[in-house]
């Protein structure tokens, strides 16, 4: 069952990749949700959040369960960015501009960390490691909203 953890936790390996496998995964969400929209269209509306909230689920599950092994929050742990990424697009048009610019704001709230996201790093276990990606995803897909509100792209 720890092979499982550790596979769900690096997402499929992309965290091994050691510096910047936050921003790989995240890099890898966007493409996925690019060949989908292309695969599925308009029901990626329909199954985003349903996925979103199932990786975060199993997030939280395999990044406490691979805590013992490599410690709090390890850079191995990327689950939370894909996470964290897939909530920053929920209910946003999967178009290149947007995708770029979803990415663009998810990795700077979750490297800046403003606006309270750094107090919930101080959460424990699998939770805390979730927690503050998924509320750095909250933040992008509120600005997101807010550009396409205003029509931006």
């Amino acid at each position: 069952m720890l092979r499982i953890h550790k596979l769900v936790s690096t997402s499929l390996g992309i965290g091994y990749i050691g510096k910047g496998g936050g921003t790989v995964a995240a890099v890898a969400v966007c493409l996925c949700l690019y060949a989908a929209q292309w695969a599925g269209g308009s029901q990626l509306v329909l199954w985003l959040p349903i996925i979103t909230l199932l990786l975060t689920g199993v997030g939280v599950w395999s990044a406490t369960e691979v805590e013992p092994l490599w410690g709090k929050d390890d850079k191995k742990v990327v689950i939370d960015e894909v996470a964290g990424m897939c909530i920053s697009m929920l209910f946003i048009p999967v178009t290149l501009q947007y995708l770029c610019a979803g990415l663009v704001l998810f990795r700077f709230f979750d490297i800046a960390k403003p606006l309270f996201i750094r107090r919930l790093e101080r959460v424990g276990g699998g939770l805390g490691v979730m927690l503050d990606d998924v509320l750095a995803g909250v933040y992008a897909n509120v600005v997101l909203q807010i550009l396409l509100y205003y029509k931006i792209f």
